[in-house]
């Protein structure tokens, strides 16, 4: 499989990830933003996701971090509503 080499098409597949964090672990998602522990509890899936973008994508857009841009708009924000010491 080829590699993705378009920004757009980089930042779609990191936000297709992260959804399927939150989808998938939503109960861990939840637990995590109400302790202030989201990356510690989500370590494992968290670095699962990184390690399939990384294997997608170009190293030069591996490097502009649109995984954890993704996993902060995805997992973090849209998560505001919940209670949480964060905010």
């Amino acid at each position: 499989m080829a590699l993705i080499e378009t920004e757009e098409a980089a930042r779609r597949l990191a936000r297709a990830i992260a959804s399927d964090l939150s989808l998938y672990n939503e109960e861990k998602v939840v637990e995590g933003i109400t302790n202030d522990s989201l990356y510690e509890v989500m370590a494992e899936e968290l670095e699962e996701g990184r390690a399939l973008f990384q294997s997608r994508v170009t190293p030069e857009l591996y490097a502009k971090n649109y995984y954890d841009r993704a996993v902060i708009d995805i997992l973090v924000r849209s998560k505001a509503h919940i209670d949480s010491k964060m905010w």
